[in-house]
């Protein structure tokens, strides 16, 4: 079975993660395809724990198999926001996003569930729960303006497949630290109307 380009440009760059011993989740629409509703992708996100003295070794492992550029890995690392890699065999945009030094962003790489990947059971990736796909796509939805039909379907794919085991006071939680109640009680309502 062939996977999808995305998924093999996000394990090459796990792997790295893994031997640099960085904590790392799957994120992003990834994420919202394993937990809810799949569907094709044409990049990929993670969230990673990287520090300044990980950009020099990060870089230099993935240099042979993706574009990177060392420069934007600091900056991005200093500044606590993202950089993105972009894998030379499928042409995926990895976007890495740095993790949040708040509660809700350690509580996240806390909570992240480890995936083995179907034929490959060697393989772990480690990925956000489904609750955290939520909060974090209803957060992305409104920073886009409340327009993207992606990520709203993203969300409401989640609820519908994992609404009998979806820890709600969680997600009410989260959502209300990132002033999101309003679309998630929007997204509850449109899950259940269907």
């Amino acid at each position: 079975m062939a996977l999808p380009d995305a998924l093999v440009a996000t394990l090459a760059l796990t792997a790295v993660l893994d031997e640099l011993a960085v904590p790392y989740l799957v994120a992003g629409s990834l994420a919202s395809s394993y937990h809810g509703i799949p569907r094709s992708t044409a990049d990929a996100d993670l969230v990673a724990a990287l520090s300044v003295e990980h950009a020099v070794p990060l870089v230099s492992r993935l240099t042979a198999a993706f574009y990177i550029d060392l420069d934007r890995v600091r900056d991005a690392i200093q500044r606590r926001s993202s950089f993105n890699a972009i894998h030379l065999a499928t042409m995926v945009k990895v976007d890495v996003f740095i993790l949040k030094d708040t509660p809700l962003g350690r509580q996240e790489m806390e909570r992240r569930k480890p995936m083995r990947l179907p034929g490959l059971p060697e393989t772990v990736l480690h990925v956000a729960t489904a609750e955290d796909t939520v909060v974090q796509k209803l957060a992305w939805y409104r920073l886009g303006g409340q327009v993207s039909e992606h990520q709203w379907k993203d969300v409401l794919g989640i609820i519908k497949v994992r609404r009998q085991d979806l820890d709600l006071a969680y997600v009410r939680r989260a959502a209300a630290a990132l002033a999101t109640s309003d679309l998630l009680d929007r997204a509850l309502a449109e899950s259940t109307s269907e």
